[in-house]
């Protein structure tokens, strides 16, 4: 079994212009990061021209299917029936999309299939990470 979930999907950017224009986006979950979810939008889709990665919490993205979820840089809600809205906040500006709630809860039953929720603590190594500590403490 693959420890590694790639989604694409397709999000619409919320652009002061009535026009949304569609652009590729892949949503990412690794096992071994059990807690995070990334989303990527290509170089073509981004002010600077390089891709964008934006990490946040699985739990984050599940809770915002529901009710809007989110403080910090990454903010999630609910919008209508069927989309579910992403924020990401940086010092540049902020950035708005609509993503099909369907696609986000695929992805996230994928990601349940590969580590439930609730058991994402046994993908940890914790031993090797405090290992890590001490190395570098000494």
């Amino acid at each position: 079994m693959s420890t590694v979930i790639e989604q694409p999907v397709e999000a619409r950017l919320v652009a002061a212009a009535p026009r949304m224009p569609s652009i590729p986006a892949t949503l990412r979950y690794d096992r071994s990061d059990p807690f995070a979810v990334r989303m990527t939008f290509p170089a073509p889709a981004t002010l600077e021209g390089v891709e964008v990665c934006w990490t946040f919490s699985r739990e984050l993205l599940a809770a915002g299917l529901e009710a809007p979820e989110g403080h910090g840089d990454v903010r999630v809600r609910p919008y209508g029936y069927d989309r579910t809205v992403l924020e990401f906040h940086a010092p540049e500006g902020t950035a708005v999309v609509h993503v099909r709630s369907g696609e986000i809860r695929r992805f996230l039953e994928s990601t349940g299939e590969l580590v439930p929720v609730g058991l994402e603590h046994l993908q940890l190594d914790l031993d090797d990470g405090l290992a890590e500590l001490m190395r570098d403490a000494a």
